[in-house]
């Protein structure tokens, strides 16, 4: 899988390239800045371009302005944006055009090298990660979402929140300590009770994350 890093620390670029190439990604270019981080992306055509958040010009969200360039004109590459902290505004944008190949993780993470690569390689594959500190706080932020999530049992709270850290079947059974057929019924389930019938044009996991999430609750 090929990827391209940015972020304005060239310490921590260096050290998370050799995390990843340690790890069988093909670092195919790197960015200091989100200009160059756009050229990279766009020269290359990279599986994921992991970024940080914070970089040049103006150092507050010009790695998440240029991660939503990168989806509206690139959106076959992946992308993976590492924050300092939990940021609801940040999450929020990534995802407001549809989940896939899209993450957002806190940057800590990183020193936990499985799961990071893991959520390199899920991004990759056109999957969707949340850092589970993200999804905790997002649950909260909006109490008028409770008209979308009174229905659902605690059960399956617990699964939609481990649906949209990136978890598949198995990793929420593993987390749950279930059975992937409990897993199943109670994914089927929230598809119900969130109105989400099957069309072989949508994905339904990824629109019951988007649903979970939404703004205003519809």
């Amino acid at each position: 899988m090929r990827l391209v890093v940015a972020d304005d620390s060239l310490l921590l670029r260096e050290g998370l390239v050799r995390l990843l190439e340690e790890a069988g990604f093909e670092v195919v270019g790197q960015a200091g800045d989100a200009d160059e981080l756009v050229r990279k992306v766009s020269a290359h055509r990279p599986d994921v371009a992991v970024i940080d958040v914070r970089m040049p010009p103006t150092n507050t969200d010009d790695g998440l302005r240029a991660a939503l360039q990168i989806r509206r004109e690139l959106p076959e590459v992946g992308v993976l944006v590492l924050s300092a902290y939990v940021e609801e505004t940040y999450a929020h944008e990534l995802l407001c055009d549809g989940a896939a190949g899209v993450g957002y993780l806190l940057k800590h993470r990183v020193a936990e090298l499985e799961r990071f690569t893991q959520a390199v390689r899920h991004v990759g594959q056109g999957g969707s990660v949340l850092d589970p500190e993200v999804v905790t706080q997002l649950l909260g932020a909006d109490r008028h979402k409770d008209r979308l999530l009174a229905n659902l049992t605690p059960r399956e709270l617990q699964t939609l929140s481990l649906m949209a850290e990136g978890r598949s079947n198995l990793g929420i059974a593993e987390q749950l300590v279930v059975t992937g057929r409990a897993v199943e019924k109670h994914i089927s389930s929230i598809f119900t009770k969130l109105g989400l019938d099957p069309v072989p044009a949508d994905h339904r996991r990824v629109l019951a994350v988007l649903r979970y999430l939404s703004d205003d609750g519809s």
